[in-house]
């Protein structure tokens, strides 16, 4: 997605709305608007329209229950969602608000994430006025995906003769993180076989993180960028957004709980939720994810940050065990 640029190419797309356009300015990779109908924000649209008509149903669908705290796509004169350009680039016109990223070090701030997500997940709950979502991937098939790539990263490194610090460390670390992933992925397909799989009646926001979390000066979160939803179990975002606090903070207990907890004084989650979020949160995700980003680069230059994050995924290994463990014991979860 290309950083969009304030030129009149740009602006005159505005002219396929029916608004009064009084300024504009650049923003990151977007265009903002100050109109006769509050500020807006113009971006190009990455997925296709058919995803687009799902967004702006889900969006209207969670506000008519009362949520108001999300965004709103902006219809422009022919009725349609998104509107292209001469080269046949995408755009959609949406609300914009003011306020800065949530806080992930701040714990109070998170645990409002939390909340928010649950009262979200209570308001997007599917019915037939939705349009067709297309197939969302099961737990089983993004671990399978995953692992598929994995052994794709090891072929290729036993195979490489000259090997930089990053590949050497990787190589070390490798086997252990492999195993992890194979094992995690075989004991919840065992696990997913013994229960009938419900359908999710629930719209995930597909990316429920800190970016796309606004706090207002009233100290209220407003909820954007929701191109990625999908029906799916709500494990899908909390998991998410618990992850990365978690890496952030060496998997401490107290902030898992507490972002747990925070969700649950608003929705309650059933022990299949737990189940499935003890699994996801088990699979070294974060290190296929760099396994993977590597294998996807330009391997002539290895960013030293990579080396960096690798590290720290294999040190707070220890950290992340003693989580699981607590985990285990505090939701009852039996594994083999």
């Amino acid at each position: 997605m290309g950083v969009m640029t304030v030129n009149d190419r740009h602006v005159s797309l505005l002219e396929n709305y029916n608004l009064e356009v009084l300024r504009t300015w650049k923003g990151r990779g977007a265009l903002l608007c100050e109109t006769d109908q509050g500020i807006l924000i113009l971006k190009e649209y990455g997925g296709h329209k058919d995803k687009c008509i799902f967004q702006d149903s889900v969006l209207r669908l969670i506000q008519s229950r009362g949520f108001i705290n999300i965004e709103t796509i902006v219809k422009n004169k022919e009725g349609e969602l998104v509107t292209t350009d001469g080269d046949g680039t995408l755009y959609v016109l949406k609300t914009y608000f003011e306020g800065r990223e949530c806080n992930v070090r701040d714990r109070e701030e998170c645990a409002l994430a939390m909340e928010t997500l649950a009262k979200l997940h209570k308001a997007a709950v599917a019915d037939e006025s939705l349009p067709f979502a297309g197939k969302t991937n099961s737990v089983n098939e993004e671990f399978e995906k995953h692992n598929k790539e994995l052994r794709r990263v090891r072929k290729f490194l036993k195979e490489k003769s000259q090997k930089t610090d990053f590949e050497i460390y990787l190589m070390q670390c490798f086997e252990y993180f492999f195993r992890l992933a194979i094992q995690t992925a075989e004991e919840y397909n065992i696990y997913s076989s013994s229960i009938k799989e419900k359908l999710s009646s629930v719209i995930c926001h597909g990316d429920y993180q800190y970016h796309n979390l606004l706090l207002a000066e009233n100290s209220t979160l407003n909820i954007i960028n929701f191109e990625k939803c999908m029906p799916d179990s709500p494990v899908r975002d909390i998991y998410l957004f618990m992850r990365k606090l978690l890496e952030k903070s060496d998997w401490s207990v107290s902030v898992g709980f507490d972002l747990l907890n925070a969700y649950e004084k608003v929705n309650r989650l059933e022990k299949e939720d737990y189940i499935q979020l003890y699994y996801r949160l088990a699979y070294p995700e974060k290190f296929w994810k760099i396994a993977n980003f590597y294998y996807n680069s330009g391997k002539a230059w290895i960013p030293g940050k990579n080396l960096e994050k690798l590290v720290r995924v294999h040190e707070q290994e220890k950290e992340k065990i003693v989580f699981l463990t607590k985990f285990k014991e505090k939701y009852g979860i039996l594994t083999e």
